[in-house]
């Protein structure tokens, strides 16, 4: 069997990628049964006489971790299951209507239930406040649709273990872009979407200048704004809640080599793939860490022509999976198929560089990381050349706009001869993905093209016994070089994420830009005590550099860090690791005395009240909630409220962000009905939990917001506070406002707050 570089390598695979019953049982015995059985699917769309080759040069390319396909198809490539190989999906253009926006609703959920991710624009929505003729209605807005969605995807798993994704995305001239930037200020809100702002070329011009910029629907200025401090806007809400991102969007369609044939306006969620209407996203990634011949050595490199042909071989297989795939939608299909598009990107990138004695970030990695990127796009843009000949060039395909693009154009003549030649069978070909389960699996090889974030960390792994064993998860590099060199200290090459500056990721990642003829998913780390006017400079530097997009994390009070390692090393460099570690294999230790406070909810209708004591813990100079116990006289509620109290508390003990706790329990409707409290409505007894565990949070600190006036001082003891929730509403209360200003007129039931009227 193939030896795991790591425990957590093996681990990734048999949770993720290993082929099982449905009760568990492995099929795949061993990864080298995985690698064959998706090398096998693969090569099945192959003519009858060459599968057997194909199938050999497949299994080829995936041994080892050479290459390594995107994690659906690893998963799902010849299980017979019925769910998509493809990544993500844009979805089709939403209509200005109530009618077309829940039959794009449905698609959403049918493509997530097959575990797609999806991207959506929602700027062809009308804004807030605009009339909707024929109802006599003012329009609710696009964020309004968003939280609908939002809702949606809370409730769908995605195939295997993984929840739904989503990209929303909104022009920076729609009436509504203010709300859209600030709706992540809501802890609450909108938290199974990433956002992003679609900027045009002409608003970056409005922002460099200082000019007016109007805020546009269907030609009508609503008002208008001074582009720079909508720019402002955007910056100050990415500075303090990491949202939204940044899409160039003029950017992208000018360098689409189908330019001539569709428009961009969303991205899958990631952002790596901009999509048009059904687009869908396939990846693969070039490990280029296991690429590296002599590592650290004075010979160390990557073997070109061996590049070469291993991505010709990618090229292959991943062309091959656009007919292997099921598709949640039909209309997806035909876009695929139309269209042949491929996201082959990289991955190991950091390490390949620390290999060969290069910083991540300075001038001489980053032309080294473009020689390499360069070299990857012209073989695949060849490979599809060749495969033109062979199988037929992609059916939209049209040669003098497609060799006028801006990645022909960059290719230059050899490139451009083989597809006057030949033609090409697949419209994109790069993209660069983030990586981060492949890359764990792959031996814990740096992600796509991100630096090294930490080079070793501890986790502590549950074993059959009950017991837990302390393990060490080590870069990929750092493993190599201790093999070579012992207990050597690490080379001052050896930089993190910690160490750069912002400016070093943005040369990285415009330095791939140019060879990539989609996008990048990239995350640019800022320090938490760079200035604002710095934290622009970042989006105007991406801007200036060429780069399709920008998104940056900051760490703060708000976004909290992404990764702490788990102890101070003395081989990694400058790195800040001095904070608390919460992993979630490892739950926070419980003092002897804890704080907390009491509240209770009296549901209408029953006869005995709910308590609901939630206890916290200080961490890191945070209060965060620890425990639960939940208890009624009722014993028709015992054995539930037991399942939550240990359910819920066992989330909490395991650190990190468990702000979705509020969120699952809040979106919980009750069949037989709700009940008013408080003059707002709650959907069930789950929700009324959830609103007192939120509002609990706020409180404490751990989540922004307005809350109950007890005590925030993370140190301090919550003073002790019984709440009744609230009572059984007398009389009718409006289905839309609330307001219980319901009267009988014309025959109608009409409310004098809203003016909702219906007809009994």
């Amino acid at each position: 069997m193939e030896r795991f570089a790591a425990p957590i390598s093996e681990t990734i695979w048999d949770m993720k990628y290993r082929f099982k019953e449905p009760g568990g049982v492995p099929i795949d015995a061993t990864v080298e049964d995985s690698w064959r059985r998706v090398a096998r699917s693969l090569a099945a769309v192959e003519e009858p006489g060459a599968r057997d080759d194909w199938e050999a040069r497949f299994y080829d390319a995936l041994e080892d971790f050479k290459f390594l396909p995107a994690g659906r198809i690893l998963a799902g490539a010849g299980t017979g299951r019925a769910v998509t190989l493809f990544n993500c999906f844009v979805m089709g253009t939403i209509p200005d209507s109530m009618g077309g926006i829940f039959d794009n609703l449905k698609e959403a959920a049918l493509t997530m239930q097959q575990g797609g991710g999806i991207g959506y624009d929602f700027s062809t929505i009308r804004p807030k406040g605009a009339a909707v003729h024929g109802v006599g209605a003012d329009a609710s807005g696009p964020l309004s649709f968003m939280d609908v969605w939002d809702a949606m995807c809370r409730t769908i798993m995605s195939a295997g273990s993984r929840r739904g994704a989503m990209m929303a995305t909104l022009r920076c001239d729609h009436p509504d872009i203010e709300d859209f930037i600030a709706a992540k200020q809501d802890a609450a809100r909108l938290r199974m979407f990433n956002l992003s702002v679609l900027v045009t070329d002409p608003f970056m011009d409005a922002v460099k200048a200082d000019g007016p910029w109007d805020l546009v629907f269907e030609g009508r200025v609503y008002r208008t704004v001074q582009a720079r401090d909508l720019w402002n806007r955007i910056m100050r809400a990415t500075y303090d809640y990491a949202e939204p991102g940044v899409i160039f969007i003029d950017r992208i369609n000018q360098r689409n080599n189908l330019h001539y044939a569709e428009t961009i306006s969303a991205t899958n969620p990631c952002g790596e793939q901009p999509l048009p209407p059904y687009g869908a996203c396939l990846l693969g990634s070039i490990n280029l860490a296991r690429l590296v011949d002599d590592p650290f050595g004075a010979a160390a490199g990557i073997d070109e022509a061996r590049l070469d042909d291993l991505v010709g071989t990618a090229v292959r297989m991943m062309d091959n999976v656009v007919d292997a795939s099921r598709f949640p939608l039909p209309e997806q299909a035909a876009e695929a198929q139309a269209k042949r598009r491929i996201g082959l990107g990289v991955t190991g990138l950091a390490d390949a560089l620390l290999m060969m004695g290069l910083r991540y970030g300075a001038p001489e990695a980053a032309r080294q990381a473009s020689r390499w990127l360069h070299r990857i796009a012209r073989a695949a843009y060849l490979a599809s050349a060749r495969l033109a000949a062979e199988k037929g060039s992609f059916p939209l395909y049209e040669e003098a706009p497609f060799l006028a693009s801006d990645m022909m154009q960059r290719l230059g003549p050899e490139v451009q001869d083989a597809v006057r030649e030949n033609g090409i069978r697949n419209a994109l070909l790069t993209s660069i993905a983030p990586t981060g389960t492949i890359s764990l699996y792959a031996g814990n090889v740096s992600s796509g093209i991100e630096p090294v974030f930490a080079y070793a960390y501890k986790r502590k792994v549950l074993q059959p016994d009950g017991s837990r064993v302390e393990e060490e998860v080590v870069d990929h590099a750092v493993q190599l070089w201790r093999a070579l060199h012992a207990d050597a200290p690490l080379p001052d090459h050896f930089v993190d994420s910690q160490s750069l500056t912002p400016a070093d990721h943005v040369a990285m990642q415009a330095a791939a830009q140019d060879w990539v003829d989609s996008s990048i998913s990239k995350t640019i780390n800022c320090p938490e005590d760079i200035s604002f006017e710095a934290f622009k400079d970042v989006y105007m530097a991406a801007w200036d550099q060429g780069c399709k997009g920008c998104t940056t994390y900051r760490p703060n009070a708000v976004t909290g860090s992404v990764l702490s390692v788990s102890e101070k090393s003395e081989d990694a460099p400058q790195a800040d690791q001095g904070a608390d570690v919460v992993y979630i294999a490892e739950p926070l230790d419980r003092p002897e005395a804890l704080e907390g406070n009491t509240y209770k909810i009296k549901w209408p209708e029953t006869e005995h009240a709910i308590y609901i004591t939630i206890n916290d813990v200080v961490t890191g100079g945070t209060r965060r909630p620890f425990e639960v116990f939940i208890n009624s006289k009722n014993m028709e509620h015992f054995a539930w409220t037991v399942a939550l109290t240990r359910m819920i508390s066992a989330v909490f003990r395991r650190g990190g962000d468990v702000s979705f706790v509020v969120e699952e329990l809040k979106a919980v409707f009750d069949p037989r009905g709700g009940a008013w409290m408080e003059g707002r409505y709650v959907p069930s007894i789950l929700a009324a939990i959830g609103g007192v565990i939120e509002r609990h949070m706020i409180e404490i600190g751990f989540l922004a917001g307005e809350g109950l006036g007890l005590k925030s001082d993370p140190h301090a003891a919550p003073e002790a506070e019984v709440k009744a929730v609230g009572e059984a509403p007398r009389g009718p209360a409006c289905p839309n406002c609330g307001q219980y200003a319901l009267q009988m007129v014309e025959g109608c039931m009409t409310c004098m707050e809203c003016g909702h009227s219906k007809c009994g």
